[in-house]
C-alpha cells in the first residue's frame, strides 16, 4: 500500500521522475520531420527533468506502425514516450480500419510543432492564383494531375482536400504517386504534373530559386517566401488545417503527476531560447499546447481526415 500511494504522490512524482534515462520512440527515419523535432526536444528538455538524458531512438517500420505500438505496450512509467506526427495520429487511423491501434489509445503531452504546406505549380503554369487552378480543373475534369507520395499519403490529402474547398470532386485532377515527398516537388519542376502540395522544406528552395510558383503556403506566410499569400488570403481559409505536425505521447494510463511535469517542461522550452533557435533551423513553427488543447487539435485533425477518406473511397 506504501508504494502505491507514494506514487500516487504528485508531490513524489515531481520531485523523484525521472531517475533514469527516458526513450523517445521515433517512428520513422532519421533526418526526417519527426527525428529533428523530437530530438531538438530531448537535447533542449533534458535539463529541466534533473538532466537525465533522452534517447531518441528510430524504431521504424509500417508507415509508423511499428514505433507507435511500441510506445502503446510499453509501461505507463514515463520512460518510454512516443513522437507522434499527422501520419500515425491523424492519416493512418482515418484512412485503415485495420490499424492496430486508436488515434485515442495514448495520453497526449504536447502538440510540439507544425510544418508548413505549400501548394504550387511549374512557373510556367498558366495558374497565377490557386482560384486559378480550381477553374481550370473545373473546366476540364480530369485533365489535370497532381504528384503525390502514394495512395494515403499527406500529399495526396492535401491536393484532394484543396480541390474539395474548391467545390470539385476527387476526379477533377488525377494523383501521380511517386516514391517520396523530393520526387512530388520535382515532378511539377519538370512538367510531369500540374501541381502539388507538399512540405515546405521540398519546395522553399526551388520556389526561390524561380522555379516553381506556390499558389499558397499554409497555415500562415513564410518569412522564406514573403510574397507567397497564406491559404486565407488566397481565399481558402480551411487549408490552413493541411499542416504537418509532431506531438509528444505516452501509453495509456500514464500518471497525471508525470504528465503534468512533462506539460511544465514544455512551458519552459516555449520560452527557452535553444529549442526556439533549433525549431527554426528544422522549419517548424512552435505550437506547444497543454494536454487537453492537444487531444483537441489531434481528434480534429484525425476527424478532418477520416471525412476526406471517405470522400475518396478510401474506407466505408
Amino acid at each position: 500500500m506504501f508504494a502505491v500511494t507514494v506514487f500516487a504522490s504528485p508531490a513524489f512524482a515531481q520531485q523523484g521522475y525521472p531517475t533514469k534515462p527516458i526513450l523517445f520512440v521515433i517512428p520513422f527515419a532519421a533526418g526526417g520531420d519527426s527525428d529533428l523535432s523530437g530530438r531538438n526536444v530531448a537535447q533542449q528538455a533534458s535539463k529541466y527533468l534533473n538532466n537525465r538524458p533522452i534517447v531518441p531512438f528510430n524504431r521504424v517500420g509500417s508507415s509508423g506502425i511499428i514505433g507507435a505500438m511500441s510506445v502503446k505496450n510499453a509501461a505507463p512509467d514515463g520512460y518510454t514516450l512516443l513522437v507522434a506526427r499527422i501520419a500515425t495520429h491523424a492519416v493512418l487511423p482515418a484512412i485503415d480500419a485495420k490499424l492496430p491501434y486508436k488515434w485515442n489509445e495514448f495520453t497526449m503531452i504536447s502538440l510540439i510543432e507544425l510544418n508548413p504546406y505549400i501548394c504550387f505549380v511549374k512557373t510556367d503554369s498558366a495558374a497565377r492564383t490557386a482560384t486559378d487552378l480550381i477553374a481550370a480543373m473545373r473546366k476540364s475534369p480530369g485533365k489535370l494531375n497532381y504528384s503525390t507520395a502514394g495512395s494515403g499519403t499527406s500529399q495526396e490529402m492535401a491536393a484532394q482536400y484543396f480541390m474539395s474547398l474548391g467545390g470539385l470532386t476527387k476526379d477533377h485532377a488525377v494523383g501521380i504517386h511517386h516514391k517520396g515527398g523530393g520526387e512530388v516537388t520535382t515532378a511539377v519542376m519538370g512538367g510531369q504534373v500540374d501541381f502539388a502540395c507538399n512540405n515546405a522544406p521540398t519546395v522553399i528552395a526551388q520556389a526561390q530559386g524561380g522555379r516553381v510558383r506556390p499558389l499558397l503556403v499554409t497555415p500562415q506566410r513564410l518569412k522564406e517566401l514573403p510574397d507567397a499569400p497564406s491559404a486565407k488570403e488566397a481565399g481558402f481559409p480551411d487549408m490552413e488545417k493541411i499542416v504537418g505536425w509532431t506531438a509528444l505521447m505516452g501509453p495509456a494510463g500514464l500518471p497525471k503527476p508525470i504528465v503534468d511535469k512533462w506539460a511544465d517542461v514544455f512551458q519552459k522550452l516555449s520560452k527557452d531560447p535553444d529549442w526556439q533557435a533549433g525549431n527554426a533551423r528544422i522549419g517548424g513553427i512552435a505550437a506547444i499546447r497543454s494536454p487537453a488543447e492537444t487531444e483537441k487539435y489531434v481528434r480534429e485533425q484525425y476527424e478532418m481526415y477520416s471525412k476526406l477518406a471517405v470522400a475518396l473511397g478510401m474506407r466505408p
